[in-house]
């Protein structure tokens, strides 16, 4: 079947359920691109699905980063034993996540893109990121610690600004030890147009990109002016090959950062939006 392409994932839009699937493929068998999990491709079926239901709960199974998935959706996880969820989160064997209404009958239908992955390019960033989810490994720039990361992640991967006097402010600039009115929260557009970009060489890229930036030829971030009022700075994504442009519309997605500790650090980053 032909797919729509949905933040940069195969989709199947179907009255019951949503099909988010990756378009690259090894050996036969679809994988995960380069910063990808099965975390971001839940992500992005709840925000599509999100676009023609109301969903207020999901039950998200082992395999899939539960919090992230809450955090970056605002939708809560379902926590009642006696009675089963509206909506289920489902994983396949091959990089393809499933949004079903419970008991749905689900169909998989052969999305009919497939992008073949390098192989050598693959296993040296699975090794990569397998050295990065060692507890021992910590960046040798600026830490962050699991908590920091937790405590400021709603804002930033929900984009959830503020209301300011210019305007819309994000990342949210208030004090939670100010006494205050604390403003109201805003969720952003997830698009911008690039106003400058820059690509750090391998040699020059943060030490928590070391393991990675040599094998992707170095770390791409934009500054994009978002559709809503703010800038931000924010990095390219890994999984597709591409040289950002002056003035160019930008998305915001769902991708794995970097990983510290054993725990994956996920944020918003840029992807161009084809006409």
């Amino acid at each position: 079947m032909s797919a729509e392409v949905w933040m940069g994932y195969l989709l199947d839009h179907q009255p019951a359920f949503t099909v988010v699937q990756s378009p690259f493929v090894h050996e036969g068998e679809r994988v995960f691109g380069a910063d990808s999990d099965a975390t971001t491709l839940a992500v992005a079926s709840i925000l599509h699905r999100l676009q023609h239901d109301n969903v207020t709960h999901v039950s998200v199974p082992e395999g899939i980063n539960a919090a992230t998935v809450a955090v970056a959706t605002g939708v809560s996880l379902h926590d009642d034993d006696e009675h089963p969820a509206t909506w289920d989160l489902l994983l396949s064997d091959e990089a393809t996540v499933v949004l079903a209404r419970h008991d749905a009958d689900v169909e998989l239908a052969a999305m009919d893109v497939e992008i073949e992955v390098d192989s050598e390019f693959k296993q040296a960033m699975d090794m990569a990121w397998e050295q990065e989810l060692q507890h021992h490994h910590v960046s040798q720039g600026a830490y962050v610690s699991q908590a920091q990361y937790e405590e400021a992640a709603r804002p930033r991967l929900l984009l959830e600004g503020q209301h300011g006097e210019q305007g819309a402010v994000w990342p949210p600039r208030y004090s939670p030890h100010s006494n205050e009115s604390v403003p109201a929260p805003r969720r952003l557009a997830r698009v911008g147009r690039v106003q400058t970009w820059t690509t750090l060489s391998a040699a020059g890229a943060p030490s928590e990109f070391a393991l990675r930036a040599p094998v992707l030829g170095g770390i791409s971030t934009v500054l994009l002016h978002l559709e809503d009022g703010p800038n931000g700075v924010f990095l390219v994504v890994d999984d597709e090959e591409f040289t950002p442009e002056m003035d160019g519309r930008m998305e915001l997605v769902l991708r794995r950062i970097y990983a510290q500790e054993g725990f994956i650090r996920y944020g918003l980053k840029a992807r161009p939006i084809h006409q």
